[in-house]
């Protein structure tokens, strides 16, 4: 069937839709906007004025599909050119037209939707008989039920078909589409599991016959660049083997053109790959590997077909399987027409020719058995792979899920283990944080002590000051009492001079008798200060009354050089000397004991009870500034009542 008629199958469901009154003619108008959209969707050129000029002289009535057919031929059907337009548009718009005036609201609300009713209307014009009104008859009714029942993985079962066909006797002699919907809606010509599998099921069948798609499915490519193989679903048709990402058609990633020059072959096993197999052309060659043999098998044959079909210059081969059983039809109704026409005759009377006619029809017959035995076989085969290939399946399901239960095992024990991790890691942050704490506090502690020994020290290096400047006022004194002294002119007799020698003695034995009682109970730096440093005013009188000739001089030159002794005098002033260079090198050994003492360093002491501070300390158990230091000298003077300053021995052992 060529282009032509399949077109006007399309076109004559939109011209009766147009006609109303079932007369078999349409107006004018109606048919200016009909022909308007089919310029339209064949993509020819408009020609409004070619319709006018056909009917000019028949103004009046409408035309009938006898009138109007001349002008289909000539301004739109021998126009149309075959890949210039999308034929699936052009018969969509035909089923619009028509399906709004036809199609009954209850086909819809069953097994078939309009997209469903609308494949199958394609596919019914393409199986239908080349006759008005357009009808399909038995044989090619149940192709297309087996085809759908192939689809959809079941066996045909045709006793549905068959109480249809007994119950409506005037459908044995064909079935308009209208019909065929009806009866699939409802579930009559077949058994049907799920809406959803029903549909699948004539999606596949609408893309393999009315797209003339020869084969489809999946096989690994190798690439071209990369070198490496990835899954692609192959769509072959009679000229072109194209292979996009998935099923959905919606990312196309190349075509291979079956040009004469193009060979398919199969390859050996390598690379780890099986059931390899390639399509050589000009400038490339395509590897492909199958599942298994059986389909490297029907690609290999697919392909070849292909090739036949370009060769002959076919496009469709469900047009060309078409043909073959319209012949076979015409073959065996010849057959059997003749058969009746002679009737019962004897053997003489029989005419050479009528075995010769039986004899062409038993080998057509078995011909015709042997093809379906064929069928039956490939059948039962495929079924049992089928089988096979199913119970693999379920195998490999079950292993992944097997797997896929140790995996999740698996994650659950390292989601355990990562929990403890996660709890032992917060532990030791929370020690860590302990420790930076206690770092920070001991830090802190240490800061204050170092703080405390810069406080000591800068208290010592006070004390050190104030000591200086006392022994410095010490030094004052002494200098300005032997001023004193070398300023009186009377020279002592020698009874005076050891009144004298006798009183410094006693008061050096009560002072180291009073240094002796203080000095186990008090080792303060305070406490073991000179007792001498201020005399009070009585007691210094005292002194000059006793011997006021003594002079208290702590320096090694006893007597100034611009002073001159008289020569009487001289034995005298060598005794008083001698005296008070002993005194003087006796208290220079005391201040040095209690200079070594103020000296050493202040450490920490040990946690022990205080010793008791004697009440006349202003301060106890803290540093005396120089005037308390002076005033409690002052005091422990007046209580040994003026005796003079005599360091212990166990000083002097001391230093």
């Amino acid at each position: 069937m060529d282009l032509q008629s399949e077109l006007l199958k399309s076109i004559w469901y939109a011209f009766t839709s147009l006609d109303v009154e079932k007369s078999g003619k349409v107006s004018k108008s109606q048919l200016k906007v009909l022909s308007h959209n089919l310029y339209t969707a064949l993509n020819i050129p408009h020609d409004p004025v070619a319709l006018e000029e056909h009917f000019k002289d028949n103004d009046n009535g409408p035309v009938s599909n006898q009138g109007y057919m001349p002008y289909l031929n000539r301004y739109i059907l021998a126009k149309a050119t075959e890949g210039t337009f999308n034929k699936e548009t052009f018969d969509e718009l035909c089923w619009t037209m028509t399906s709004k005036k036809n199609c009954k609201p209850s086909i819809y609300q069953g097994l078939c939707s309009q997209r469903v009713c609308f494949k199958l209307f394609c596919v019914f014009n393409l199986l239908s008989e080349d006759c008005y009104p357009l009808v399909i008859i038995q044989p090619e009714l149940e192709y297309l039920l087996k085809k759908i029942s192939s689809a959809m993985s079941q066996e045909w079962d045709g006793t549905l078909m068959e109480e249809i066909l007994s119950q409506h006797t005037a459908l044995q002699g064909g079935m308009s589409v209208w019909e065929l919907l009806e009866h699939l809606s409802a579930g009559r010509l077949l058994h049907v599991e799920s809406k959803e599998a029903f549909s699948l099921a004539v999606d596949d069948v609408f893309m393999e016959m009315y797209h003339n798609i020869i084969k489809k499915g999946y096989l690994l490519k190798k690439g071209h660049v990369r070198r490496n193989w990835q899954e692609r679903w192959f769509v072959l048709k009679h000229s072109s083997l194209t292979y996009y990402v998935g099923e959905d058609l919606k990312e196309k990633k190349g075509e291979i053109l079956l040009e004469e020059n193009t060979v398919v072959e199969n390859l050996p096993d390598r690379e780890g790959r099986r059931c390899l197999f390639c399509v050589k052309t000009l400038a490339r060659t395509f590897e492909m590997s199958a599942s298994d043999m059986k389909q490297r098998v029907d690609w290999v044959q697919a392909v070849q077909t292909a090739f036949r079909l370009k060769a002959e210059g076919k496009s469709s081969l469900h047009q060309e399987l078409k043909l073959s059983r319209r012949k076979q039809r015409e073959t065996l109704q010849r057959c059997q027409n003749n058969q009746s026409c002679h009737g019962e005759t004897t053997a003489d009377e029989k005419p050479p020719s009528v075995p010769k006619q039986r004899g062409e029809i038993e080998s057509l017959e078995q011909h015709i058995e042997s093809i379906i035995q064929k069928q039956r076989e490939v059948e039962t085969k495929r079924k049992v792979e089928e089988q096979q290939e199913r119970e693999k399946q379920y195998a490999v399901q079950r292993d992944l899920e097997r797997q896929l239960e140790e995996a999740n095992a698996a994650k659950e024990r390292l989601s355990a283990t990562l929990t403890e991790m996660e709890k032992e890691v917060q532990q030791q942050k929370k020690r860590i944080h302990e420790l930076e704490l206690t770092q920070q506090k001991l830090e802190e502690v240490l800061n204050a002590q170092i703080h405390a020994r810069l406080e000591e020290d800068r208290i010592r290096e006070e004390l050190e000051r104030q000591l200086a400047e006392e022994q410095k006022k010490l030094g004052e004194l002494l200098l300005q009492s032997q001023l004193e002294t070398r300023s009186q002119e009377e020279v002592p007799p020698q009874d005076s001079m050891s009144t004298a020698i006798s009183a410094i003695n006693e008061q050096q034995e009560e002072s180291s008798q009073h240094n002796a009682e203080e000095a186990p109970s008090h080792n303060s730096a305070s406490t073991e200060t000179p007792s001498n440093i201020q005399q009070p005013e009585e007691s210094s009188q005292h002194n000059k009354e006793e011997a006021p000739t003594y002079r208290h001089d702590f320096t090694r030159t006893a007597t100034p050089p611009n002073i001159q002794q008289p020569e009487e005098n001289s034995e005298y002033n060598t005794e008083r000397e001698l005296g008070n260079h002993s005194t003087t090198t006796q208290m220079l050994k005391h201040w040095k004991i209690q200079l070594n003492r103020l000296m050493k360093p202040i450490t920490p002491g040990d946690k022990v009870e205080h010793l008791p501070v004697k009440p006349i300390c202003p301060r106890q158990g803290q540093a005396l500034t120089s005037t308390e230091f002076l005033t409690k000298v002052q005091t422990s003077i007046v209580q040994e009542k003026g005796n003079v300053y005599n360091p212990s021995p166990l000083q002097e052992e001391e230093v």
